[in-house]
């Protein structure tokens, strides 16, 4: 009995700081903007009341609110599926040995070391209606090129392709990393039977980087769902009202701006079902795939 209390103290002295910071810094402040959801909380008024699954109430009638819902989603899908599709397809094309392949690697993954608002800034600058790829487009003959932010049927996509430029590099790594994981037996082996590389890829190697499609996507999931940087600086969550205003960047608007700290604190619960949904489904769904492959 001395013996395995000596163990569990001595897990406990290593596991400790870990945990405490996980308390501090995750689930404190959760189960904090849970309270603060049941009350109508502000930073400027003092005192507060309680009044229960209201705010939760008023998000289902909130047009704001389903509105930055609908567009996080499309957001979402969007980033889930280019930066995927691309990252695969050019990390096929990298999975060789080479100075020039491994130069390409750090090319790709470039952005996604810059900070956020670095990427947003500089994209500002070229998606500009007088920016650079307006002012190529007029050389080009292009007498009146797209507004790339400042047109509400270009403003989404135009961030969705800034979001998966910077996510691009994190899915050629993941990829380049199952692809080396291959072993070169079983492709070998199929080459001999006669196999083409697209039969190779399809049956041997698409099945194999299951494991790196599950990490991409859950990843990919929840960066997407809660973004709120490249939206502040890059359309401010217009151009009008709410054309690109994300979930996260509604909840800052209302918590921050309107100072409604408590109504922001029942998005924000909200905004964290969705996510831990969205993730299990998804890893259940793709981890699932795995096994039957």
């Amino acid at each position: 009995m001395r013996v395995a209390y000596g163990r569990a103290w001595y897990f406990l002295s290593f596991g400790a700081p870990g945990l405490l910071v996980y308390m501090c810094f995750v689930l404190v402040p959760i189960l904090l903007s849970v309270g603060y959801s049941m009350t109508n909380y502000s930073l400027l008024r003092p005192g507060w009341t309680w009044v229960g699954w209201r705010n939760y109430e008023l998000l289902l009638t909130d047009q704001a609110f389903l509105t930055s819902l609908r567009v996080t989603t499309i957001l979402t899908v969007m980033v889930l599926v280019a930066p995927n599709l691309l990252g695969l397809a050019i990390a096929v094309l990298l999975d060789r040995r080479g100075w020039f392949y491994n130069a390409m690697r750090s090319v790709y993954f470039t952005p996604m070391v810059l900070s956020s608002v670095v990427v947003s800034v500089i994209w500002t600058r070229v998606l500009d209606d007088e920016g650079p790829l307006n002012q190529a487009l007029r050389f080009l003959g292009v007498a009146d090129p797209p507004g790339w932010l400042s047109d509400p049927d270009y403003a989404l996509f135009s961030l969705g392709g800034i979001v998966s430029w910077q996510m691009l590099g994190f899915c050629v790594v993941v990829y380049l990393a199952g692809l080396q994981g291959v072993p070169n037996e079983l492709a070998e082996a199929a080459s001999i039977d006669g196999a083409g590389p697209w039969t190779r890829f399809r049956r041997i190697t698409w099945p194999l980087l299951a494991p790196a499609l599950t990490v991409n996507t859950v990843v990919l999931l929840i960066t997407t769902f809660k973004i709120f940087d490249h939206v502040k600086v890059i359309t401010n969550g217009g151009p009008g009202t709410g054309t690109t205003a994300t979930v996260a960047f509604t909840i800052m608007q209302e918590g921050f701006v309107e100072n409604h700290q408590g109504y922001a604190s029942a998005m924000a619960v909200v905004m964290l079902v969705i996510i831990a949904v969205a993730s299990v489904v998804a890893l259940r769904v793709l981890q699932r795939r795995e096994v039957q492959l």
